[in-house]
């Protein structure tokens, strides 16, 4: 049984419904339990690919100690239930609740995998430490912790979190040849976008919110604009920060330059239309988004936080700038217009990097941490 708080669109849910696909083909009859914070059309789709879908009512994202307790009651429930082999947690939240019903409930094998952590740029101390105390006493009923990069692993290890032994590093798998094959060429996807076929097109994608990190993009787009003519800015996704962010490239005289899609099902399509991908997030556990663009042979330019630095190879196949730093991500992005020569070259190293993290990698990692706890623990597949 998979548990997660809620299924949106991003990463972290389009990886678990891949993981949970892959793992019912070698054999891993699974079931998704889900909180009523789910967007409808994400989890239907999830139900046409194959997965059976349980909603918890108390299983919220925010914390809510009423219904926290309400989630533990109902999954523990759920679990002396249905006798699963394994749990496998998904997410900060879905983590906690989900390892302490697990654990109460004494399933055999629990697995956790939080897709990136929360040890900083989202809350404050007193409440990330909370929160980081809330990972290291629930590791103790955890069998095995699944990071996205090494580097992931090692924060946890830095704040006490868990043991070395716990670790696994499981990429987030991203199916390398059908992105390939659905990728529109350059010249028709700017098309569609009505952005000039000759313009220098830097792409951003994910939740608009602080923590991915655009309001520093936008602030880059004013001097990449000075330094490369006819510079546009294109925003794939949607959030709380959308009207922000063009408000501020009004304010900079560059409201022309930035486009927002809002949220859209096709984000491939959109993105095969730019020349880069940056990514200036100020915490992001791998940034799934990073190898989807270098699988269509785009250079990325992204900050050196989590685990960022475990998929860029600087000045291989992208370039690798300070967080919070909007000048140096700027010269980064002038580089790189200015450059062409150099935009090929990181482009080619892009596409075969991108390979490391493909879904073939990323079901064989998690193939074998689960033969791994059947065969230790003895369990009936």
């Amino acid at each position: 049984m998979h548990v997660i708080t809620r299924l949106t669109m991003g990463g972290s849910s389009e990886n678990t419904v891949s993981q949970i696909e892959a793992l019912d083909r070698v054999g891993y009859a699974s079931t998704l339990v889900l909180g009523p914070e789910s967007e409808e059309p994400i989890v239907e789709a999830a139900r046409r690919r194959g997965c059976r879908v349980v909603e918890v009512e108390g299983l919220v994202r925010e914390v809510s100690p009423a219904r926290d307790a309400a989630a533990v009651l109902q999954l523990w429930r759920l679990f002396r239930r249905a006798r699963p082999a394994i749990v496998h947690t998904h997410t900060s939240k879905a983590g906690f609740v989900g390892r302490l019903a697990a654990w109460l409930a004494g399933v055999p094998a629990v697995i956790h995998q939080p897709h990136g952590h929360i040890f900083y740029g989202y809350w404050s101390r007193p409440r990330t430490a909370m929160f980081v105390g809330l990972e290291r006493i629930a590791a103790h009923w955890t069998d095995t912790i699944v990071t996205l990069t090494p580097h992931e692993v090692d924060e946890h290890l830095e704040r006490g979190i868990g043991r070395p032994s716990q670790f696994q590093v499981v990429p987030s798998g991203v199916s390398i040849q059908s992105l390939r094959a659905a990728a529109p060429p350059r010249g028709e996807a700017r098309a569609r976008l009505g952005l000039p076929a000759e313009a220098y097109v830097i792409a951003g994608v994910g939740r608009l919110v602080p923590i991915k990190g655009f309001d520093l993009l936008v602030d880059a787009l004013a001097e990449v604009a000075a330094r490369v003519p006819d510079t546009h800015v294109l925003l794939i996704g949607e959030g709380v920060e959308r009207q922000a962010l063009q408000a501020r490239a009004e304010a900079l005289g560059v409201g022309d330059r930035l486009h927002i899609t809002g949220s859209v099902t096709d984000v491939i399509g959109r993105l095969a239309g730019a020349d880069v991908l940056a990514a200036p997030s100020r915490n992001e556990g791998m940034g799934r988004v990073l190898v989807e663009a270098m699988a269509l042979g785009l250079p990325v330019v992204g900050t050196r936080v989590g685990g960022i630095a475990d998929v860029i190879l600087d000045r291989e196949c992208g370039l690798l700038v300070p967080a919070e730093d909007a000048g140096a991500l700027a010269d980064a992005l002038a580089e790189l217009g200015t450059d062409a020569a150099l935009r090929t070259k990181l482009g080619a190293g892009a596409r075969p990097r991108a390979e490391a993290f493909s879904t073939t990698v990323a079901a064989a990692a998690m193939r074998a941490i689960y033969d791994g706890l059947v065969r230790s623990r003895r369990l009936a597949r």
